[in-house]
């Protein structure tokens, strides 16, 4: 399982995002997240739960502005500042004060990348974390499921979830954010049966995102007896979405 240990990394290929410069807001050691979806890259939560210090403002600062350097000096191009990392990055009670800083950085070594944040959604309900992310580029927030049952079998939330509430949190973003679904196969869930992918659909209806991100399974999950999908298997699936004018990006 993948293991960010540096707070700046890469920059490397993103199916989604191109030459993405990652941030990681949590431990360098483990993972933090209230999710534990069956497909994480990083693992199961139990598996890295012995780290649990989270980087500073300061710490943030120090280890980007070096990184950009380096990158700068090189020649190496960055389409986005990514946050992904060990877990959600919005649990860093510092996060609304990095992106700032992140901006004010990107604005003086690459103005032309996009700042993205690669986040769950969980956390869009307080201020301080929807303000942050109305400032950045691509605000990118998952769902996976249609319905609280579904995201129970797929990303297994820690304490209370309502997918509703979630839904009611995403329309304050007025449609101004990229919505994200992992599509795979599960002894439990299957994003293509029919139910689930039309009330999926409905979702989208809904909520209008100016972006949507398809994709499916790319590299090993915790969660083994797992199926992804092709591209042209989604096309089909959501091929109703772009017929009606929806900018949706398929990834396999």
């Amino acid at each position: 399982m993948l293991r960010f240990e540096d707070i700046a990394f890469g920059p490397v290929h993103s199916r989604r995002l191109g030459s993405s410069l990652g941030v990681n807001l949590l431990p360098a050691h483990g993972k933090l997240c209230n999710f534990d979806c069956i497909y994480c890259e990083c693992g199961w939560n139990r598996d890295g739960a012995g780290d649990r210090s989270m980087p500073s403002p300061e710490d943030v600062r120090a280890a980007l502005t070096d990184k950009l350097e380096k990158c700068s000096r090189g020649g190496i191009g960055i389409d986005s500042i990514t946050f992904s990392g060990n877990g959600e990055p919005t649990l860093n009670p510092a996060f609304a004060d990095i992106i700032d800083i992140v901006l004010e950085l990107r604005d003086r070594y690459y103005p032309k990348a996009k700042v993205s944040v690669l986040s769950n959604a969980t956390m869009v309900g307080k201020k301080d974390i929807f303000n942050a992310l109305r400032k950045v580029d691509n605000p990118i927030l998952k769902i996976d499921a249609s319905s609280t049952e579904g995201v129970m079998l797929i990303n297994r939330p820690a304490g209370h979830y309502d997918l509703l509430e979630t839904v009611e949190n995403l329309k304050r973003f007025e449609g101004d954010f990229i919505l994200q679904t992992m599509f795979l196969k599960s002894p439990e869930f299957d994003s293509a049966e029919k139910a689930n992918l039309a009330a999926w659909m409905e979702l989208v209806r809904e909520l209008r995102p100016r972006e949507i991100m398809v994709y499916t399974l790319d590299r090993e999950t915790p969660e083994k007896d797992l199926t992804k999908y092709s591209v042209d298997e989604m096309t089909k699936m959501v091929r109703p979405l772009i017929d009606a004018g929806f900018s949706i990006q398929i990834r396999g």
